[in-house]
């Protein structure tokens, strides 16, 4: 198995590096959408978060991963067999399944297995990359490039959370949660606006403009691409504290507090920036929690809000042809004029 670039070891990049982990805390926050430069780290971020996350448990010889705690989500075989007896788990990586801009759409949704239907004249689905995504993440490099067909598709199963395959004779239905993860370089073509919506987080990632963190981004690549498994084992101890610090961030989120004055904060914000629906105060609110929860925080505070909000909130602005201040700059003045004194 080749060996990733350890996601502690990352220099700079912490808006990115921050946004992943509380994906990866609290999965309801929506996904993280990080635009910028190439090669400034944005691809090695993702498939080093996947290294590091903890296991799930999901139930033996399911192909979606089912959650044996979740009787609502999960998909028809496995409810059946549950019916007959309680259900076998066992721990297994969250999975992290990369979408190629070329893939087809039987690719992605699922499609007939036609070697089985011409071998034996059974009609049987063959999973596509949506089904090995359930309960993970899907990654998506250059997601500005991508298909406006497997646009819709994706719209379609993140606002539902399943999957529906009605083709070649089939009708299948099953549970398809999934965490978006893009990345891609503006200069390529804008998102769609409703792609956009959906990622909650958005980051810009740029290269970084100081000698020192240069140099070091350097020699840290260097010396992982001349010896991968002791630049590796080098930083396996800052991975095993990171690993922790997610898992039990994961546990605690729920019981985080976010009080009426931290909400209206929150609301105020939005208001002041003009953001449609009510999507942004939401993610906003989810994010904080995240960031409390890895920081062994109790409550929701103010810093945890500032701290997230450019990233929640700097996609859904709507133009303002009066205004030629870029998105993250609106947002840090909103800030201001939100929390003075």
């Amino acid at each position: 198995m080749a060996m990733v670039f350890p996601f502690s070891a990352i220099v700079g990049q912490d808006e990115m590096k921050l946004a992943l982990m509380i994906a990866a805390v609290d999965p309801r926050v929506g996904g993280v959408l990080a635009f910028g430069d190439r090669g400034s780290g944005k691809s090695t971020a993702v498939r080093a978060l996947a290294a590091l996350l903890p296991t799930m448990r999901a139930v033996v010889g399911c192909r979606y991963s089912c959650d044996p705690a979740d009787a609502t989500s999960q998909c028809d075989d496995c409810k059946a067999r549950a019916s007959k007896g309680k259900l076998k788990s066992h721990p297994v990586p969250v999975p992290v399944v990369d979408l190629p801009l070329g893939a087809t759409e039987d690719r992605v949704v699922g499609a007939l297995d036609l070697e089985r239907a011409l071998a034996h004249g059974e009609k049987t689905f063959e999973a596509g990359l949506l089904a090995r995504a359930n309960r993970g993440f899907l990654y998506i490099d250059e997601v500005n490039l991508l298909e406006d067909h497997l646009v819709d598709l994706l719209l379609d199963v993140a606002a539902s959370g399943e999957n529906v395959v009605e083709r070649d004779g089939l009708s299948i239905r099953h549970p398809a949660k999934i965490v978006l993860v893009g990345t891609g370089n503006p200069e390529e073509g804008e998102l769609r606006p409703q792609l956009l919506d959906r990622f909650g987080l958005s980051v810009e990632v740029k290269t970084p403009g100081d000698l020192p963190t240069r140099i070091d981004v350097i020699k840290r690549r260097d010396a992982f691409e001349s010896d991968p498994a002791g630049f590796v084992s080098q930083w396996a101890r800052e991975e095993s504290k990171s690993r922790k610090r997610i898992q039990v961030a994961r546990e605690r989120v729920d019981a985080i507090a976010v009080s009426d004055a931290m909400l209206a904060r929150a609301a105020q914000l939005c208001m002041s920036l003009g953001t449609d629906g009510l999507r942004g105060e939401l993610t906003l609110m989810r994010a904080a929690r995240a960031v409390a929860a890895l920081e062994g925080a109790k409550a929701v505070g103010e810093d945890h809000l500032k701290r997230v909000a450019p990233a929640a909130l700097r996609h859904r602005l709507r133009r303002n042809p009066l205004d030629e201040s870029g998105s993250s700059v609106r947002v840090e003045r909103a800030l201001a004029e939100c929390f003075a004194a």
